[in-house]
């Protein structure tokens, strides 16, 4: 079934569903016409009934065409009357005096009005319908039987199975090919979108598929495939963006690296200029070794497979950490790092991951901020935010929007050196965490970035 096209799928539902139509109106049709002639010829019978009741109670009248002129038809309709004995008493020529009733039949007569069916009657090689019913002759009761053959009834349902049998499969061949052309045309839009799909590339930015504004489940179709091929469209673009910047942050320390290593192998004369050389050598392979795990763990962010080991996380033991590892760092600065965690609380997290991420804060805080830095606590709204809070120039109005995008940095005043990629590993593991990453200024100076976590406890 996979295999066949949908048109033909299409056409061949509607070939049978409108076939059972046909065949279900054709047998409503035709039972329909069947009881009409039943019921016609019950009237029939009912009527000569009637007039022949009346005609035999007349004294010395026979059943005959002369004596019944227009109710008895030669070779269609006759009659016959039977005495309470089930003697027949007088019958139209073609019966004889064979009775046409049994006796159980007879007494039924005599109680009510009895339709009956008969393959053939004496004289007649035909079906035909009989009605039986109580007459007064000469004042004993009788059974009066008025009959006709069903023959014309017959053949015109015969004419009406065989036109049926004829229309019925003439309608249903035009109807397939309506359905068929139909389907076609339905198709064609789906057909067209194909041949465009077929013809977007990533050399083709912008191409969109044709929508046919017919307001149907195929509009929506093609809008909603519009809308993947524009997110499709805009993760290519940030993707080659990524790669750019990586390629551009990664030639430079490399450069630097290079040169050193040249100058200290060309222009070296001394052990101290080597061990400079080797020194500036050694900050720069650092630096290549820290951008390429920032550049690992944000694509593995993208991939949606950021490993996390969750634990319980005590958030003062964490600052302690953190403070303890960029104390040195601060001394040498001539800045004070000091932690404020208020109320106690803990969060569910991985514990090596908000370190990097506090670490980072911290980091550029050191790096731009002023002489007081500050990591603080607080719980709001059912969530744990950890701050970083510095007392220095703070950000530039204009970079507060774009501060978490990648490769991104600051003017002049906090933007020297760093490949611009710390707030972005800060944002990617809050949000891997389930929370969120903020910047903002504070009053009248300084600046303060947090981290927003689910204050989840065990």
């Amino acid at each position: 079934m996979s295999r066949i096209p949908i048109r033909v799928l299409v056409t061949s539902a509607f070939a049978v569903a409108m076939a059972a139509v046909l065949v279900g109106f054709g047998l409503a049709v035709y039972l329909r016409i069947s009881s009409q002639l039943t019921t016609a010829l019950d009237t029939q019978l009912r009527v000569r009934a009637q007039d022949l009741a009346v005609l035999v109670s007349q004294p010395n009248a026979r059943l005959s065409q002369q004596d019944a002129p227009g109710l008895i038809e030669h070779g269609e309709s006759y009659a016959q009357l039977i005495d309470s004995e089930g003697v027949v008493r007088d019958a139209t020529r073609p019966l004889g005096r064979a009775s046409l009733l049994s006796v159980a039949e007879a007494r039924a007569a005599r109680r009510a009005p009895t339709f009956l069916e008969r393959p053939s009657v004496p004289g007649l090689n035909e079906p035909s319908r009989l009605l039986a019913t109580e007459v007064t002759r000469d004042g004993r009761r009788a059974v009066l039987v008025v009959g006709v053959t069903t023959q014309n009834r017959v053949e015109t349902l015969a004419t009406l199975r065989n036109e049926l049998l004829i229309i019925g499969p003439i309608a249903l061949i035009l109807a397939s090919g309506v359905g068929y052309l139909l389907a076609g045309l339905s198709l064609r839009s789906v057909e067209s979108m194909r041949r465009r799909a077929a013809a977007i590339s990533d050399d083709t930015p912008g191409e969109r598929l044709p929508v046919p504004q017919t307001g149907d489940e195929l509009q929506r179709l093609g809008e909603t495939l519009n809308e993947m091929l524009g997110r499709l469209e805009t993760a290519l673009e940030r993707e080659r963006a990524f790669v750019a910047d990586a390629g551009h942050e990664l030639r430079t320390p490399l450069a630097l690296l290079r040169t050193e290593l040249e100058l200290a192998l060309r222009q070296a004369e001394s052990v101290d200029e080597l061990r400079e050389a080797v020194r500036h050598s050694s900050e720069e392979a650092s630096r290549l070794s820290q951008l390429a795990e920032d550049l690992l763990l944000i694509a593995r962010s993208d991939r949606g497979q950021l490993p996390l080991r969750i634990e319980q996380v005590e958030v003062g033991e964490l600052f302690a950490v953190v403070r303890s590892r960029v104390e040195w760092r601060a001394e040498a600065e001539r800045k004070r790092v000091t932690t404020q965690t208020f109320p106690p609380a803990s969060v569910l997290a991985d514990r090596l991951r908000l370190e990097q991420a506090l670490g980072n804060l911290v980091d550029n805080a050191i790096r731009y901020g002023g002489h007081e830095i500050q990591l603080r606590a607080c719980a709001v709204d059912g969530e744990i935010e950890l701050h970083v809070r510095d007392d220095g120039a703070g950000f530039p109005p204009g970079f507060l929007d774009r501060a978490f995008d990648r490769f991104t940095r600051a003017d002049a005043a906090r933007g020297r050196g760093g490949a611009g990629l710390g707030l972005a590993i800060v944002r990617t593991i809050a949000e891997a965490h389930g929370g969120s990453a903020h910047i903002a200024n504070t009053d009248p100076s300084g600046a303060d970035v947090w981290v927003s976590l689910p204050a989840r406890s065990s």
